[in-house]
């Protein structure tokens, strides 16, 4: 779509954010505004890429299982304009700095770890191994409240990823609507130094307004994925609380799960040799795993026995691996995302909360993400009338969790709930009605 300088906002907004476009319009005025502020006046293309909440499935995506994640229309927002040279030239609205620049190529080096434009350098180095692409002048705009919040496992890292790379590849006329694209993104990431799935980028780019997005995490022989859109019961929403923890530094601790999952595998392998991840024993009896897998070993004790884990940054050899805990939470849990399927499909919100409240447990106690406070929200929340379940939400260590409510107990639990934190941790918890958004776009040109 390209808009003349008459058209509204309204005009390019309504047809991605519908009812509540009007919520969204400060927000594109004030980064269109940063953007002719930092690259002058001309054209200004937008794109967004949304966050997403993970309804059931955590850690099972880099084993090759299934998850069942949702958009929000929480999102991060790119404006952009090309240029006549292979210059990006990048700013972030939360950045008091001035642009940063670096020259598109097949090699592109990172800034300092944890800063945040190698989420855009790994996407553009990936691409530009792919084609020809044009530099360009971006301005990133993702600050809540209607932005992704940062480091709260609702995925605002993958949404940077996934928004720069959709504004990328428009420009080449790449499609990105695709499982290629969303694998491509995926590996993209890794630029960062994170062993993580493919989950948040499919549900960034794939996902449908007012629907879930069932996927099996496994690829068939041609390279597809297996999909399904899965409406969710009207009858229920999904609260998101975000426990106000935030813990920026846990990748060592996520590669360190990763580690004892590609351990499993290496010691399964004795009993299942055709196995490559966790998913290829899904149809074995977890009692009939459970004695091939120790509960703690380490990379130094793997290696002396042949097994080695591959390229995970920062492991350390002598670090403790929980390998049985930690494949009985994948196991179990790639169990339930299935039986959520068939508890949506069958109507039966009761047994969807007792699923979503079991992956709770199995998170805190197999898998150890989760926290003092997490917990404490889980277990207050399935004390108030209306709740069907709850668990934590991301790749824990804080962030948020989510209950399945009851839509007329939304507002009574939510005052509850907000009161008994605050008395227990001294400051109230945000929370969100979690509204299931479509995936990443280009949203049109504004010629201003």
């Amino acid at each position: 779509m390209s808009l003349t300088s008459t058209a509204t906002l309204t005009d390019i907004l309504e047809p991605c954010y519908g009812p509540t476009v009007a919520q969204q319009i400060a927000r594109y005025e004030e980064a269109l505004t940063d953007f002719h502020a930092l690259y002058g006046s001309g054209p200004v293309q937008l794109f967004r890429a949304p966050g997403r909440v993970n309804v059931i499935g955590e850690h099972t995506d880099y084993n090759h299982g299934f998850v069942l994640p949702a958009a929000l229309d929480k999102d991060v927002v790119i404006l952009a304009r090309p240029r006549s040279d292979r210059t990006l030239r990048v700013a972030n609205v939360e950045d008091a700095y001035a642009p940063l620049e670096f020259e598109l190529a097949d090699e592109i080096a990172p800034a300092p770890r944890g800063h945040w434009s190698n989420y855009l350098r790994g996407p553009a180095q990936m691409l530009a191994r792919q084609a020809d692409l044009p530099g360009c002048d971006l301005l990133v705009a993702g600050a809540p409240p209607h932005g992704v919040p940062r480091s709260v496992g609702l995925s605002s890292s993958s949404a940077v990823v996934v928004a720069t790379a959709v504004t990328l590849a428009h420009q080449v006329g790449l499609p990105h609507a695709t499982a290629a694209f969303a694998q491509s993104c995926a590996d993209a990431e890794w630029y960062v130094g994170t062993r993580g799935g493919i989950m948040d980028h499919f549900a960034a780019l794939l996902t449908r307004r007012d629907h879930a997005l069932f996927l099996d995490c496994r690829a068939s022989p041609d390279g597809s994925y297996l999909t399904r859109h899965i409406p969710f019961p009207p009858s229920h929403r999904l609260l998101v609380v975000d426990s106000g923890v935030h813990h920026d530094n846990i990748r060592g601790e996520f590669n360190m799960r990763v580690a004892a999952c590609r351990a499993g595998v290496a010691l399964l392998q004795a009993a299942y040799p055709h196995i490559t991840h966790l998913r290829d024993v899904q149809d074995v009896p977890w009692l009939s795993l459970a004695p091939y897998l120790p509960e703690v070993t380490t990379a130094r004790q793997l290696t002396q026995t042949g097994i080695e884990l591959g390229d995970i940054p920062g492991l350390e050899p002598d670090a403790p691996l929980h390998v049985l805990r930690n494949c009985r939470h994948v196991w179990h849990e790639n169990a339930r995302v299935l039986q959520t399927l068939d508890a949506l499909a069958a109507g039966d919100t009761s047994a969807v909360g007792a699923l979503l409240t079991a992956a709770h447990l199995s998170a805190r106690d197999d898998y150890a993400i989760s926290t003092t406070e997490l917990d404490f929200l889980v277990n207050s929340a399935i004390s108030l009338p209306g709740v069907a379940g709850a668990r934590l939400t991301g790749a824990g260590w804080g962030g948020c969790m989510l209950i399945m409510v009851d839509a007329g107990a939304v507002e009574a639990v939510q005052a509850q709930l907000g009161a008994a934190y605050a008395a227990r941790f001294d400051h109230p918890p945000a929370m969100f009605i979690c509204q299931a958004a479509p995936g990443a776009a280009y949203l049109g040109t504004l010629n201003q």
